[in-house]
């Protein structure tokens, strides 16, 4: 699925960039004024424009990219990115109703879709869960055996003895004494 999305990233990036291109080329040969401004200036901006967004939408091309050969979550800035693109689709399809029509606000509201799937489809809770932690995967004390009878299952938290006592029969407070940090998702 991530690399669908960044097929359609990247024919975006180029479709955009084209467009804004040809926009500012035909506004330049022809010395079309909105309001008095400068044709040049317009075709020149337009131009840059098209590049800047045609750099934005390859950007988020290469972030899924990573996320479809890595088969990880997007963390960090690539995370963001993505989330401003879903943000900036849905902004371009509500424009797009009212001043294109409704195929191009189908054409945002699925790219929208497909970039919101694929930052809920892969989960940042992944990877292994046989590993115990603080061990090297494969590190093992030999063949598995059996919990004995009547012992508590191997991941049941244990019982505490270090909690904080005020003098009643409760205990202070609830805070675990060892707290364990989250793997990263990205190496």
């Amino acid at each position: 699925m991530a690399w669908l999305v960044t097929v359609v990233l990247l024919t975006e990036a180029v479709v955009v960039a084209a467009l804004n291109w040809v926009l500012g080329t035909v506004v330049d040969r022809q010395h079309m004024s909105l309001a008095g401004l400068d044709p040049s200036m317009m075709a020149t901006s337009s131009k840059i424009g098209g590049i800047v967004f045609g750099a934005y939408f390859a950007l988020c091309a290469l972030v899924t990219l990573l996320v479809a050969v890595r088969d990880r979550a997007p963390a960090g800035f690539g995370r963001v990115l993505l989330v401003s693109a879903a943000v900036v689709h849905g902004l371009l399809g509500a424009f797009a109703w009212g001043l294109v029509g409704w195929t191009a606000f189908l054409f945002m509201v699925v790219v929208l879709g497909l970039i919101v799937l694929l930052l809920m489809t892969y989960d940042r809770a992944g990877g292994p869960e046989s590993a115990a932690p603080g061990r090297a995967p494969g590190a093992g004390d030999g063949p598995a055996t059996g919990a004995e009878p009547g012992a508590p299952p191997a991941d049941a938290p244990a019982d505490r003895t270090d909690r904080p006592w005020d003098g009643d029969d409760e205990p202070q407070d609830s805070v675990p004494a060892q707290v364990t940090r989250p793997a990263p998702t990205t190496p």
